[in-house]
């Protein structure tokens, strides 16, 4: 077929478009800006544009659809070509459930742990020989892409509850009419799209009634408001309920006891990350997995890239990254690394990086997320704020809210960097958490020559 991506540089798009061109389509597409890696991975392919920018043209008749990326705009001129020319349009997600709808799907939802717990997922079924299709969002060690397209029985996504496109303002996971489905929790997100609580809530009330028919459910038991949401949905799904396994943490590695009373020492480690596992284990049950194919594969799962990343791993300094940017995975992320070594100093960084985060209303809700942190670090780039057109904050109203009058606030790339540098970071963790890079920093760089 010959398929066209409008906005194609983003994480998954880039990758969607590789998975295509893999399975022997013909492929083009479009952007007004490519980073790396997206820039270099389509030009090794021969799929970056020769021209950044939009161009109707590439709109033909020949065409047998294009999908439509989140980052295009609604007036977008390829856009507006192809709906005016009848132009069959899919939002990404929309593909996915026409590619998989023949398939079991799994989907795993939820405010924090999508990308873990998907990837706990793939890594098991990869150790164990079933043959699966996928897309997740971040890049895993053993898969060459973000996205896999075959003739596999089986499809495991990661259900982001953001828009499906600029002119589908619906959640992307209430296109996949799942088979099984994790919901990780929920912790308000995205105040630009979903400006109450309840309205975010909602979202989830309908990916449940979105299910397949006799579907399951797997839900984390100690979110209270995740509860009231599976007991409010009427629906024929089977809802099982699952928490993090028992642990204990000796000279910094993780223990857990498996349901068969075995030990098991992991290479993750943190409460959270634990109830990613009891979340992972139940789907894979249902995938046909077996309890000893389970724990073996669990064994290596070393995780994603940018979740609890270790940078360095040193006897007196270790360091890791991690996509935390919300409250929720601030706080679970802070204090998992301070559990693993509580007798180091532990210095939290946090970058306010998305348009949430960055938001007045929203900034209360980070109050006490740095707190096991001897040393806490805020982050944010006036120049962000300018680019989504947000106000000016000011660093008084980052300390209020965090609830830290200490806390080291920063707006300047190479204050920040100064700051760390001057650090004695004998006995000392370092945890840098964003979903940007404080202001362009080459951080696995900058972290290892901190060593």
């Amino acid at each position: 077929m010959r398929i066209h991506l409008i906005a194609m540089g983003g994480a998954v798009m880039h990758n969607l478009a590789l998975a295509l061109q893999k399975n022997g389509h013909f492929i083009t597409g479009s952007d007004d800006e490519i980073y790396n890696p997206a820039k270099d991975r389509l030009e090794k392919a021969g799929l970056l544009p020769k021209k950044f920018g939009w161009f109707p043209e590439k709109i033909q008749p020949d065409l047998d659809f294009v999908i439509l990326g989140m980052h295009a705009r609604a007036d977008n001129p390829e856009l507006k070509r192809a709906l005016e020319s009848g132009t069959k349009v899919y939002s990404f997600p929309e593909f996915i459930y026409q590619h998989s709808k023949d398939k079991k799907r799994v989907v795993v939802a939820g405010s924090h742990g999508k990308t873990t717990t998907t990837s706990m997922i793939m890594h098991v079924l990869r150790q164990v020989g079933i043959d699966f299709d996928y897309l997740v969002g971040a890049q895993l060690d053993g898969f060459e892409t973000m996205v896999q397209l075959s003739d596999a029985p089986i499809m495991v996504i990661e259900g982001d509850e953001y828009l499906s496109s600029p002119i589908d303002r619906r959640p992307k996971f209430l296109h996949y009419q799942p088979n099984v489905t994790i919901i990780t929790g929920v912790a308000w997100d995205h105040i630009n799209v979903f400006p109450t609580y309840e309205e975010y809530c909602h979202q989830f009330e309908l990916l449940l009634e979105n299910m397949e028919p006799d579907a399951n459910l797997f839900y984390y038991e100690h979110d209270k408001d995740l509860g009231e949401i599976v007991n409010r949905t009427q629906s024929t799904i089977a809802a099982l309920p699952y928490k993090e396994f028992d642990s204990t943490v000796m000279e910094g590695k993780t223990r857990v006891m498996t349901p068969q009373k075995t030990e098991i020492e992991l290479q993750i480690f943190g409460n959270h990350n634990l109830a990613n596992l009891a979340a992972a284990r139940l789907a894979c049950l249902e995938l046909g997995v077996s309890e000893a194919q389970f724990w073996a594969a669990s064994k290596t799962f070393a995780g994603a890239a940018k979740r609890l990343q270790k940078l360095v791993d040193g006897p007196q300094f270790s360091a890791w990254l991690d996509f935390a940017h919300a409250p929720s995975k601030a706080r679970a992320t802070v204090k998992a690394v301070k559990q693993v070594n509580p007798a180091r100093k532990l210095i939290a960084c946090l970058e306010l990086h998305t348009y949430s985060s960055l938001n007045k209303a929203f900034l209360p809700l980070y109050a006490d997320s740095l707190d096991p942190a001897e040393v806490a670090c805020v982050f944010y780039s006036p120049h962000t704020l300018e680019m989504k057109k947000m106000p000016p904050i000011d660093i008084a109203e980052v300390r209020e809210a965090f609830g830290l009058p200490e806390l080291h606030v920063f707006t300047q790339r190479a204050d920040f960097q100064a700051f760390l540098s001057q650090q004695n970071l004998e006995n000392t963790n370092l945890l840098l958490m964003s979903s940007g890079n404080f202001g362009g920093m080459d951080i696995p760089t900058f972290v290892k020559g901190l060593s």
